[in-house]
């Protein structure tokens, strides 16, 4: 199958397949090409360039672009995609001056979803997690990452893994899977933390190493979750079934939680509402990225992530929806790119490289997505009419996309 996009006013995040990611002041450079064209071959981007260059060729497919923008599918690396029913109650609760924390400590907050969770079959927690994912590929986004963690005992941590493999299946999008055990303790084990480590390490892990269930492993590591020392143990546990880390850290506290994800080669640290001098000297000799969550910080009314500081200081960063029930109950990427250009002070152009090819790169997915680019996967999006993609953060909450494809193909 030969597809030829003909006439398209700007064809947006146009790289060469060797960058993997961009970086400090290259953050601020979005490559385009207007008044072009896009060859899809065999679901991969197989030329593009300007109309005067189209290559004489026999197609299957010609589709006219006048007057709009296509852009590299969104690439949401960090979602918990994957529960059962909402905590709007809790949603309420914070309205009425109860904390996050003081909400996870009344029996609310993760334990809340875990029990839903639990009490919730396969096929029906199936069938949400498939309906959430439909939606968020409307709306762009063309690879997730989506974590487990709302389990918290053996089966109910096999049963998301399984779901989220079962996803990976029966859609045309690539994703990838985290294994968080480490999300929360379970109320089971309150007084005997230990324990419930040593579950995660002695049951967990090789069960899901056995059944291939997830590429990367990831702790909250935060103050009333877990220690930098358990950190450290879950990370070398899963290492040694070649679980790539990636690290929730410092969305209250700064603890040492980034050192300790970069000495253990993680591939990301998320959230970063809270950022020491320290913690910034340790990202600048690491090969960690950062992932900025915004419409958590959105939602919680907490601090955003300084991503000025960040670039500022020559350093990659992502941003990614954190979409689940507590803490970030959007999966819309468009709104992820308004609220960093609104409220972390990015450009559109920062927060775009940020949301398609450092948000690839934080999957490790560099080579198939993130960017137009020969040999990857044909991943995109086409906008309605609008003026220029800086159109996209500042008309926030309106779907300005006209058409998605995936692999090439237009999703219905």
């Amino acid at each position: 199958m030969t597809q030829l996009f003909i006439n398209i006013k700007e064809l947006v995040q146009v790289r060469d397949a060797a960058i993997k990611k961009v970086s400090g002041i290259e953050m601020k450079k979005l490559p385009t090409i207007k008044n072009a064209f896009l060859l899809v071959k065999d679901e991969l981007i197989f030329d593009f360039g300007t109309m005067d260059k189209i290559p004489d060729l026999s197609v299957d497919e010609i589709i006219d672009c006048s007057g709009k923008i296509i852009l590299p599918s969104w690439c949401d690396s960090h979602s918990h995609l994957v529960f059962a029913g909402n905590r709007e109650h809790e949603f309420v609760d914070r309205i009425k001056g109860l904390s996050y924390e003081e909400i996870a400590k009344n029996g609310g907050g993760i334990l809340n979803s875990t029990k839903k969770l639990k009490e919730t079959s396969e096929e029906s927690l199936y069938d949400q997690s498939a309906k959430r994912l439909k939606e968020v590929i409307a709306l762009g986004t063309g690879a997730i990452e989506i974590k487990s963690g709302y389990g918290l005992t053996v089966s109910s941590e096999l049963k998301i893994l399984r779901i989220i493999n079962r996803l990976k299946n029966n859609f045309d999008t690539p994703i990838k899977s985290t294994f968080l055990g480490a999300h929360a303790v379970p109320e089971k084990f309150k007084n005997n933390k230990a324990a419930y480590i040593d579950l995660i390490i002695e049951e967990m892990l090789p069960k899901i190493a056995k059944e291939n269930l997830a590429n990367f492993i990831d702790v909250f590591c935060e103050t009333g979750y877990f220690s930098i020392d358990d950190t450290k143990k879950i990370l070398t546990a899963g290492k040694k079934y070649n679980l790539i880390p990636k690290v929730h850290v410092n969305q209250f506290n700064s603890i040492g939680g980034i050192e300790i994800a970069s000495k253990n080669n993680a591939l990301s640290v998320d959230h970063l509402e809270v950022l020491s001098d320290r913690d910034l000297e340790v990202l600048k000799e690491s090969n960690t990225i950062p992932v900025a969550l915004p419409s958590c910080s959105f939602f919680l009314s907490i601090p955003y992530t300084p991503a000025r500081k960040l670039m500022d200081s020559g350093l990659a960063m992502a941003i990614a929806s954190d979409y689940n029930p507590g803490s970030s109950p959007s999966g819309n990427m468009n709104l992820v790119v308004s609220l960093a250009c609104i409220k972390m002070k990015m450009t559109p152009e920062e927060a775009i490289n940020a949301a398609t090819i450092n948000g690839a790169y934080a999957m490790n997915l560099s080579e198939k997505v993130g960017s137009i680019a020969k040999g990857k996967i044909a991943n995109f999006f086409i906008l309605k009419d609008v003026p220029s993609y800086h159109f996209i953060p500042y008309f926030f909450g309106s779907n300005r996309i006209n058409a998605v494809y995936l692999k090439g193909k237009k999703v219905h």
